[in-house]
């Protein structure tokens, strides 16, 4: 049985903020990382305005996304491409549901969603895009990151402006993506290769909420 309990997803993030090349190193660093994997910063903000076109409280200026927040306040994220804090952001959508804005935040060997709510102006971070319930009562991810050490299912929902952990589950992750869907507005399932499988079998992890506790289940497919 799988009681509320608190997680990352419940802490505001403060993001990184603007960097710039302290050392001729860090140019020279720059460029060997830029000449076998280029960046495509073009490409990724004109795919990016499209998301936002239409929506007047979100703008970006080269490297600087800017999000409105209620109240006439904005928020600026900054893109960083030297050194250790070397991450970009890009813009998703605006969420009604949960009221927050989604943003993809992509580091070097990591990426997360930041979800930017629109009424406080804090941010709070999950692994893996939110999918909502039948009825957008709570949201879900899942997420297969065996590099970074996550492989997990959880459930949350929003109260008082911020998200808030139901349930969490490791996923017996292998390789690829896992698949999530709500099977009903109380029970949501993943699917992934079954960790040491070779021939594709598929395994299924399942939260099914009863009242106001969850329980995990799991099966083969």
């Amino acid at each position: 049985m799988l009681l509320p309990r608190l997680a990352l997803a419940v802490d505001p993030w403060n993001p990184p903020g603007a960097c710039k090349a302290e050392t001729w190193n860090d140019v020279e660093q720059w460029r060997e990382w830029s000449s076998h994997t280029p960046p495509a910063n073009a490409r990724g903000w004109a795919e990016e305005k499209r998301r936002y076109v239409n929506n007047r409280d979100v703008w970006r200026v080269f490297d600087r996304l800017y999000i409105a927040i209620s109240g006439g306040k904005v928020l600026t994220l900054s893109d960083c491409a030297f050194g250790d804090d070397m991450h970009f952001y890009l813009y998703e959508r605006y969420d009604e549901a949960g009221e927050f804005h989604v943003v993809r935040t992509h580091f070097y060997e990591d990426n997360l969603y930041a979800l930017v709510m629109r009424k406080t102006g804090r941010i709070y971070t999950i692994p893996g895009e939110p999918v909502w319930s039948p009825g957008r009562t709570r949201f879900a991810y899942a997420i297969c990151d065996l590099l970074n050490g996550r492989e997990e299912m959880a459930v949350l929902s929003i109260s008082d402006g911020q998200p808030k952990e139901e349930a969490k589950v490791e996923l017996p992750c292998a390789e690829g993506e896992c698949k999530l869907a709500w099977e009903s507005a109380d029970t949501v399932a993943s699917t992934c290769t079954k960790v040491g499988e070779s021939d594709g079998e598929r395994k299924v992890a399942r939260l099914s909420r009863r009242g106001a506790s969850w329980t995990a289940t799991s099966s083969n497919r």
